[in-house]
């Protein structure tokens, strides 16, 4: 293979690796699975999420501990993701969407980035630093049209639940989806 063939093959498998991580990150997060979510970070790596800067573990025991007794639903949508690759050392902004819905109002909705330094150790990639820009957040009201009401097929019974453990449907290998009903 050429050099110019296998530097970009190289890129592109980077590249993957590193969209992969904020995927786990995102994944992590809302399904409240500490072990995925630790997994994204090297030890010494330092998280300033606005309202907290630490450490990782201690990043994770804050959101987790801020989710408890709040948290319906959240979810975390990675959007927009440029990304500099310099050796073993990745520099990226990635925007970010996110909805908290909590158990009572107000609901929460955000949007933001996360600036974060990459670092390749041992053939892998994971955060070294990252600081994390709420450029806004809104909080959300209860709506009489809300995902229950507003028409759906309800014949199948309710909506299958989210967990915030191994135990979602995501986790499911395979997934064994409900049969549809004899007509």
């Amino acid at each position: 293979m050429d050099q110019d063939l296998e530097r970009k093959l190289r890129e592109l498998i980077d590249r993957h690796e590193i969209w992969t991580l904020l995927l786990r990150y995102a994944r992590g997060l809302d399904r409240l699975d500490r072990e995925m979510v630790r997994s994204s970070y090297w030890d010494d790596a330092i998280d300033d999420h606005h309202g907290f800067v630490g450490t990782p573990d201690d990043f994770i025991d804050w959101v987790f501990t801020s989710r408890e007794g709040l948290a319906g639903v959240q979810h975390h949508g990675l959007n927009n993701h440029y990304c500099e690759l310099d050796g073993d050392d990745a520099y990226s902004e990635t925007y970010y969407t996110f909805v908290g819905v909590n158990l009572t109002p107000p609901h929460m909705f955000s949007i933001g980035r996360y600036i974060d330094h990459f670092q390749r150790r041992g053939g892998v990639w994971k955060i070294a630093n990252r600081v994390t820009v709420i450029e806004k957040t809104y909080d959300l009201h209860a709506n009489a049209a809300d995902a229950l009401s507003i028409g759906g097929d309800t014949s199948y019974g309710p909506l299958l639940p989210a967990t915030f453990d191994r135990t979602d449907l995501s986790y499911e290998r395979p997934v064994v989806p409900r049969r549809p009903k004899a007509a």
